[in-house]
């Protein structure tokens, strides 16, 4: 077959490769609920990802404060492209030192590919060759619950003299699997879709924003209900002042066009006969056929895109979906596939200024050193002006399981402890988490995942919120469940349920914080076209903007909690909480405040 002639001249170069002395780089626990099929084909092709260390990461992550803070002078002077390389680029001698170490192996420049920033390297290689670069042995896992087949090692190891130079490689103990964040899906019969009151015949007025919100928005969500609620209404944009909206595809989720322009006609027949741009990230498809519609695309374009029209929207469809079944007639492993759209993202030079995602998965499944130097590319598009949004899950405090009865909140790391399970990638202190609300007046969603990162500490835009949430809390409460200390999750909220959308042309009721993410992001990305068209910068990272002045912007909830892991988990308070963050936008006070910064 094709790659037997490649294997073969790959393994004989790499047996008279010279012989170093290799150190253990990481090893993990064997992964909870995975279970070894056999060892894996050493002709499979995997493509391994070698990240460089980034000496000066940290001024990097001080000029995405500065950039990003509203009291500093430099607020909104985002970095270029060239600008934001060049702080994470490595050291010459780490670039030197990697290039020898894959020529050693056989593998010249022309067989492997660079980032623009020269801090990461890409090499497609059988897995009989990574093991030996590695010294390591990878097999063939599978996961018990759900059937997801991945190739993997528990551990490896690398020269010794290159652990100054090679921060970590992939795919090697990553067990993630990258799930959409969906808590209920279920069809109704689109000829009585809504048992709320007709619209039109009762009101219901927010005794928080003291808006007025139509009576049937209490058990179907529209985007009139959501402009209502949160103080939008009559708001319009423009189709050419340069904003844009972008929201991520991934696992065969496609956005169909013919739900989304039937969707228009139901709420926002202005914006029929548009739609929208789509990208394709690693020979991603967005296959049109009705029947192949995805619920979570279509929720996410839908409301992201019908509550900002006519601001142009991008939709990237990126490939890699499970169950992933190893042979020689497949080339590559493509269970990461949310890397490989950080990777094309950060190539572009230009970027929606707001992006959406809807995806994640349990922070403890992935390596602290793969989540740490993702979180490092966000850092990047935030400082390049780009405000990054993520649901925060819909365990509550406990792991991805919308289920608490079924939820299992142990610890992977061998020791099986009973922890609460927050959510990456929403516990980078990079991006914000949207947590989740429900009805009029809002009160917190149950599956609203909140909680504490074991991986990141408390960032200092946090700080006097998070304090205040913990000094109201009972005395020894969950004491060893959670890490105080941690970057605490979600930052704000929106609606999480009852959402309206067209899903293979018909009409579906659909909830989850998958449907807070795409919604704030829409009213971040309303904030941006006022600030576009009066001529100011991008928000782009928002946080240090949302916890100083942008406090007095949201509709505090002070109703409700997160259960999980056989607790009631945290109460919604007043203030910040780790079950709604700092609440949900008032859109009309949220503009005054970042037209005024």
């Amino acid at each position: 077959m094709l790659w037997t002639a490649s294997v073969l001249a790959f393994v004989a170069i790499a047996q008279a490769a010279p012989k170093c002395t290799h150190k253990l780089k990481e090893t993990i626990a064997s992964p909870r609920d995975w279970e070894i099929l056999g060892t894996a084909p050493q002709d499979h092709i995997i493509e391994l990802r070698i990240a460089l260390p980034q000496p000066n990461f940290h001024l990097l992550e001080q000029q995405l404060y500065e950039v990003s803070d509203p009291s500093h002078e430099r607020y909104g002077e985002h970095l270029s492209q060239d600008e934001v390389n060049e702080l994470v680029a490595p050291n010459p001698d780490s670039l030197a030192a990697v290039t020898e170490w894959l020529a050693e192996h056989g593998i010249p420049e022309s067989q492997y590919t660079r980032s623009p920033a020269n801090d990461s390297f890409k090499a497609k290689v059988p897995v009989g060759l990574a093991e030996k670069m590695l010294d390591t042995k990878y097999h063939v896992w599978k996961h018990t619950t759900d059937g997801d087949v991945v190739v993997r090692t528990t551990s490896y190891s690398l020269p010794e003299d290159l652990h100054p130079h090679i921060e970590l490689v992939q795919p090697t103990t990553i067990f993630a699997r990258f799930k959409g964040h969906r808590t209920t899906f279920h069809f109704s019969d689109e000829q009585n879709v809504d048992p709320s009151p007709a619209r039109g015949t009762a009101t219901i007025v927010d005794p928080t924003s003291g808006v007025k919100v139509d009576a049937s928005c209490n058990t179907t969500v529209t985007i009139t209900c959501l402009k209502e609620l949160y103080n939008a209404v009559g708001v319009e944009t423009s189709a050419t002042n340069g904003n844009e909206i972008g929201i991520t595809g991934y696992l065969e989720q496609f956005a169909n066009i013919e739900d989304l322009q039937t969707f228009y006609a139901d709420q926002r027949p202005d914006a029929l006969n548009s739609s929208f741009e789509t990208v394709s990230v690693n020979g991603g498809e967005n296959n049109q056929t009705l029947s192949e519609a995805g619920a979570e695309a279509n929720l996410d374009t839908q409301f992201a895109y019908g509550l900002t029209f006519p601001t142009p929207g991008t939709f990237w469809t990126t490939a890699g979906a499970p169950p992933f079944i190893p042979d020689s007639g497949t080339t590559t492993d493509t269970n990461e596939p949310y890397t490989k759209w950080l990777d094309f993202v950060l190539a572009q030079e230009k970027i929606p200024q707001t992006i959406s995602t809807s995806y994640g998965d349990d922070e403890q499944t992935v390596p602290e050193s793969f989540a740490r130097r993702v979180c490092g590319g966000f850092a990047v598009l935030g400082a390049r002006g780009v405000t990054l949004t993520f649901s925060s899950g819909d365990g509550g405090v406990g792991d991805g399981d919308p289920n608490p009865a079924t939820q299992s909140c142990l610890t992977n790391d061998g020791r099986n402890v009973t922890k609460f399970i927050p959510g990456f990638p929403a516990s980078c202190p990079f991006v914000t988490a949207v947590g989740g609300t429900i009805h009029v007046p809002e009160v917190a969603v149950d599956f609203s995942g909140g909680g504490f990162s074991n991986y990141f500490a408390r960032p200092w835009y946090q700080e006097a919120a998070v304090t205040g949430f913990l000094e109201k809390l009972p005395k020894g409460l969950y004491k060893g469940l959670f890490n105080p200390n941690g970057r605490a999750i979600p930052d704000v909220s929106a609606q999480a349920d009852n959402f309206r959308i067209f899903l293979s042309g018909r009409a579906v009721s659909i909830g989850g914080t998958s449907a807070s993410s795409p919604t704030f992001a829409g009213f971040v990305s309303l904030l941006n076209d006022a600030r576009l068209s009066a001529g100011q910068p991008p928000l782009g990272f928002i946080n240090p903007l949302l916890y100083s002045v942008g406090v007095d912007g949201f509709n505090d909830i002070t109703v409700g909690n997160n259960p999980g892991c056989g607790t009631p988990g945290f109460n919604a308070t007043k203030g910040w909480d780790a079950v709604t963050g700092l609440g949900t936008p008032n859109f009309g006070k949220l503009k005054d405040i970042v037209l005024s910064v």
